[in-house]
């Protein structure tokens, strides 16, 4: 009798560590990345992508104390191509979470794939006015920022310094409309001229010629990539130091490496920079600087603080990862302690958060990088959040 009962507690320990093994299992966590990683745009996704997996690395390999499985995709700038990867990436590989993309128009093409897949997306960069405003979805979440905000933060230095004439230039797509509309609505003064040049211009002697004509009390550019690394250049070549140059996403941290003396002293907006002045953030660009060789820009932090949103999520789930609604609710609370400090979510799922003027310099050790000249703007939520009905 004994011997049978002895038996059957080690069948029955036997099947619940098994069953446990098969929770376990069950319970991996994965998580979908997906990033520009081809094409001259590359410099951005990888920057994404290696802050994302320097936090997993830093967390010992989990988010939310769970065994993570992390799958990598390259959306290659194309919203079709991203949007089969999109899909792929939930109902083929299961992904609980995706986290991307850098460009406007791939959130756009994924967003509908992912959420209706039933995973979270977690933007770290790319951040839409319609998904802040009247198209908020409750499985959507950005780490960064809705995208006027930083060109607002321009155009409030430029009308509070009593800049009287602007000169504005952008490329001519959306984006480069949406970020002189942005500037436009913290800027009060006189455009003096508001030119859109084609997409991928290379060659500004045109728009130059006609900035020196004019002699505005400052210009402010949006031209990502190729395009600001080559403006800027062309800009101190023109001999035009005596103007002063604001921008957005035109000096940082991915052009700066080929911009270099060209750019130091020109001015940015951020809601981070590598000399933020917290203990977390110091420990980052450290960190990061020691395992990639380059300085950390805004694309990595969000990153970075997309993963701390995850794992603040299943922690305050119980790391049920079935828990739709406690994950969302998980994170809305955001309770990590971001790289840039002050942190929230707001209503429509977007952070409110601070935002400053940064200023190129050159460190020390020859590398360049953003810092911050001032804060413009304090727990800025924004201007879209109000036609959020989210249910």
């Amino acid at each position: 009798m004994i011997r049978t009962v002895a038996l059957g507690l080690l069948a029955a320990t036997a099947l619940t560590g098994s069953a446990l093994a098969q929770d376990a299992a069950d319970n991996k966590l994965k998580v979908g990345l997906m990033f520009t990683l081809s094409g001259p745009a590359a410099v951005l996704g990888e920057q994404g992508r290696d802050g994302f997996m320097l936090a997993v690395e830093t967390m010992g390999g989990k988010l939310g104390g769970l065994e993570t499985e992390i799958t990598t995709v390259d959306d290659e700038l194309k919203p079709d191509i991203a949007a089969n990867k999109a899909r792929e990436l939930v109902e083929r590989d299961d992904a609980d979470f995706v986290v991307g993309p850098i460009f406007s128009n791939i959130l756009m093409a994924i967003a509908k794939p992912v959420t209706d897949g039933g995973a979270f997306l977690i933007s770290p960069n790319a951040g839409t006015s319609n998904f802040a405003g009247a198209e908020c979805n409750a499985n959507l979440f950005v780490s960064s920022y809705q995208n006027d905000q930083v060109h607002e933060v321009l155009g409030k230095y430029a009308e509070d310094t009593g800049y009287k004439r602007l000169f504005l230039l952008a490329p001519n797509y959306q984006a480069g409309k949406d970020s002189l509309a942005g500037f436009k609505r913290s800027y009060k003064g006189e455009v003096v001229n508001e030119i859109y040049t084609p997409l991928g211009q290379l060659d500004f002697s045109a728009e130059l010629a006609q900035i020196a004509a004019e002699q505005p009390d400052a210009v402010f550019t949006f031209m990502p990539g190729g395009m600001g690394v080559n403006l800027v250049k062309q800009y101190r070549q023109a001999g035009l130091d005596n103007i002063p140059f604001l921008s957005a996403f035109t000096v940082d941290e991915t052009t700066l490496p080929a911009q270099q003396d060209a750019a130091v002293g020109f001015f940015g907006g951020a809601n981070w920079a590598p000399d933020m002045d917290n203990e977390q953030s110091k420990a980052f660009v450290a960190a990061y600087e020691e395992k990639y060789g380059s300085v950390p820009g805004t694309y990595a932090m969000q990153a970075y603080d997309a993963a701390q949103m995850i794992d603040s999520a299943i922690k305050a789930a119980g790391g049920d990862l079935s828990d739709k609604d406690a994950l969302r609710a998980g994170l809305k609370a955001a309770d990590f302690l971001s790289l840039r400090g002050d942190f929230s979510i707001g209503d429509n799922h977007y952070p409110i958060q601070d935002f400053y003027l940064v200023k190129v310099a050159k460190r020390d050790d020859g590398k360049y990088q953003t810092q911050i000249e001032q804060k413009i703007f304090d727990d800025y939520q924004d201007n879209y959040a109000a036609d959020c009905k989210m249910q």
